[in-house]
Order: structure tokens, then sequence, then C-alpha cells
């Protein structure tokens, strides 16, 4: 991911990433300051309605410059508000993307759960297995998931994500999904893990996602979302 080539004090329009077959509003102004390494940056903080926007650290955010058909669109989290004299900025991570990744159209569930994660390609253990490694869901949906996890991947690996069983019934059985890694970012400070992971999810056929339409379900039943 090469460094952005945008001179300081550039005029940015920003907006919240949409949802599949919604238009992104560009509504929000921001000012570039500066480069800090490959995929992060400084810009200023957006006013909306005459007050700073507020943080959060969980929304992806969409950044354009340039006009016409020189315009340019990336993507990117705050990942921390950083002062510079008398003046403050957010720091902006950018994030690797096939664009399509995160058009979904399928519902989000905010959902803790305890997972585990691994690759066919990991060295088995004394046992003869591929070992897995825990993490904790931030959002699962039936397209894909934000996943947080102490392993860094790189964008288009494959990822064998185990969900845990939720209740009694049958659509709340313990599922095991593949998925594409389309985006990795720092974990938002405070959090137990280092890293949050989006996943494409990938079905064999048209029953394997019914089922886990169900097991949402049953989420949301469950837990009462």
């Amino acid at each position: 991911m090469a460094a952005l080539k945008i001179k300081t004090g550039t005029k940015l329009r920003m907006a919240y990433d949409a949802e599949l077959g919604k238009e992104p509003n560009f509504n929000m102004v921001c000012t570039f300051n500066k480069s800090l390494n490959e995929s992060a940056f400084l810009i200023s903080i957006p006013v909306v309605n005459g007050k700073a926007l507020e943080v959060d650290e969980t929304q992806k955010l969409l950044i354009q410059y340039g006009s016409g058909n020189d315009a340019m669109i990336f993507a990117g989290f705050v990942d921390d508000t950083v002062k510079e004299g008398v003046r403050r900025y957010w720091k902006i991570r950018r994030v690797s993307e096939q664009r399509q990744f995160f058009q979904r159209a399928d519902e989000r569930v905010k959902v803790t759960l305890r997972v585990e994660y691994s690759q066919d390609t990991w060295a088995l253990d004394e046992n003869g297995e591929i070992p897995k490694e825990d993490g904790m869901s931030l959002d699962v949906s039936a397209g894909g998931a934000a996943i947080f996890m102490n392993r860094r991947f790189d964008v288009g690996e494959i990822v064998e994500l185990n969900l845990p069983r939720v209740g009694t019934s049958e659509r709340g059985q313990a599922l095991t999904e593949i998925g594409n890694v389309c985006w990795v970012r720092e974990a938002p400070k405070g959090s137990m893990y280092r890293l949050l992971c989006g996943l494409q999810f990938r079905f064999g056929d048209p029953a394997e996602k019914e089922q886990l339409q169900g097991y949402l379900a049953n989420v949301k039943e469950k837990y009462k979302l």
C-alpha cells in the first residue's frame, strides 16, 4: 500500500460507509494534514452542526479527494486523536480492501461470541491436528463477520471460523464457516485483542448460507437483539 500523495491543506469530502444499494453521503468536509506512513495519516476533525464529530473507532469512513474522472475514494478507521500544537487531528488508518466485500446485503447482528479460527496451512500440533486460536466477534451477518483476534492475516487469505453453539435449538448448533480476509486493522485501545479482522464468507451451496441465516436468527432470539 503506497503512501498517499496529497498536499497539506487539501480539502477532502468524507462519508460513513453505506450498505449495499445505497450511495454514501459525502456531507462532511475535512482537511488533509500529512502522511505518517504508508497506511496512516492525519486529517482535521470534521465539524457537524457546529460541533467536532465524536470518534467511533468501529465506524468505517470513506474519504474522497479530487473531482470528476480524477476523484479517488479510500477507506479507513479513526485510530487516535493527535494533538500538534494547539490543533487536534484524527489519525486515520487506511485499510486495504476489495470494495465489494464491504457492501453487505445481509443484516449485521451485533453480538459478542467467543469464536475460534485457523488455517489449513498451519503446522500440526503434537496430536497431529491443526491448532485453533481464540477470538471474539464484533458483528456477524450471513455474508461475513468482524472478528477480534491476535494473529495478523493478509488481505485475501482464507480463514476457517468456528462459531459456538448458542442455546439448545437445532438452529443454534456450532458452525464452521470459510471466509476471505478483506480488511485488518488495529483493535481499539483497551481491547483484549490486538486486531480486528473483516471476513467475507464463502459458501459451497445456498443451503450453507441458509443454515447460517437460521443460526443468526436463533442468536437474535436468544440474546433478544
